[in-house]
């Protein structure tokens, strides 16, 4: 006979040492989500701080084996730390593990560590030596990945992950190529939707929606049975508007799913669709400024991939401006083996 699983705590609180020798306090707590966003921070007057609270949430997920996404958790810090401090990152990521029942910690643990690789479990490294007994500090030779927590190995070679970049146009001094990174970890089967385990930390909700929309229909195009990955999106600039991006995201999410041929370079691509789940690639504005910011960029290896219906209309000589590069230029109309 199965023991009952134990009912996850309502309230986490995990303490953190800052480098003036100060403590903050982030606790986390578990409500019915109701439709709300499956994770929400608050600090005191530093809205910037409460987004990288969320940002680091989310991207700590990625290598969990289950999605459950009916309840919300509301993550808090009792004051504001430094902008350049991070070493309260471990905590949040804490918190939030052992408010879901994921993680069992003993109380008034305190955690310090950092990470630029939170979406394939790795701790990079912690600012502050606590004294205090039973700390737990990131990085090579403490606490090398979220496993380590439970016993469990290191996934991060289970994350596949795969970048594809795309024209940012503005008309300025800040044109340039921006990329797209997609990550994918297989998910357990059965329960949520795989649609449902796309997350895009930063982006606001209706963004966030209209991502997931792209990718379970480009999905839907692979014409077979999906698996299900828990997936997470990060782009290399914020606050980008428009659609040009689709088509970079589709491919970027295609090749960390072995779907597309890797190229020598760097998939360099703009386009949208109204159809992804028919494999439709649609032209998009700004045709001109993003050939010309294009070939401007374009470097050896990279293979660049635009609508069909721009074939026409493409600058004259471009083709051949690139091939000089070495890189390579192919006009399609549907996503597929390109």
């Amino acid at each position: 006979m199965n023991a009952a699983l134990p009912k996850p705590p309502d309230t986490v609180a995990v303490r953190s040492q800052l480098q003036d020798g100060s403590f903050v306090t982030v606790t986390a707590t578990r409500r019915a989500r109701a439709g709300r966003a499956d994770i929400k921070c608050s600090a005191p007057g530093a809205p910037q701080v409460a987004a990288r609270m969320a940002q680091v949430a989310h991207l700590a997920r990625h290598t969990e084996a289950r999605h459950d996404s009916r309840d919300q958790v509301v993550i808090s810090i009792d004051r504001a730390p430094g902008d350049s401090a991070r070493d309260w990152e471990l905590a949040v990521v804490l918190a939030d593990r052992a408010v879901r029942g994921l993680l069992a910690l003993p109380r008034g643990v305190l955690a310090n560590g950092w990470s630029s690789q939170w979406q394939i479990g790795r701790i990079d490294g912690h600012d502050v030596d606590s004294a205090a007994p039973g700390a737990l500090r990131g990085g090579p030779g403490h606490l090398p990945h979220l496993g380590a927590l439970t016993g469990q190995p290191d996934v991060a070679a289970s994350v596949s992950s795969a970048r594809a970049w795309f024209p940012l146009h503005s008309g300025g001094i800040n044109d340039a190529l921006c990329w797209v990174e997609v990550s994918v970890y297989p998910l357990e089967a059965g329960g949520t939707a795989d649609e449902e385990a796309i997350a895009a930390p930063g982006l606001d909700g209706v963004r966030q929606q209209a991502l997931r929309h792209v990718l379970a229909g480009a999905r839907h195009f692979d014409g077979e049975k999906a698996a299900r990955w828990r997936t997470t999106v990060r782009f290399g600039h914020d606050g980008f508007h428009g659609n040009s991006h689709e088509l970079a995201l589709v491919l970027a999410d295609r090749l960390a799913r072995g779907r597309e041929f890797v190229p020598r370079g760097r998939i360099i691509a703009s386009g949208a669709s109204s159809a992804w789940h028919a494999g439709l690639v649609e032209p998009v504005e700004g045709l001109a400024p993003k050939c010309a910011l294009i070939e401007r960029e374009a470097q050896l290896g990279d293979r660049v991939l635009l609508p069909r219906a721009w074939e026409a209309g493409l600058p004259p000589g471009l083709q051949d401006a690139l091939r000089a590069k070495g890189a390579s230029l192919v006009c399609v109309e549907r996503i597929g083996i390109i």
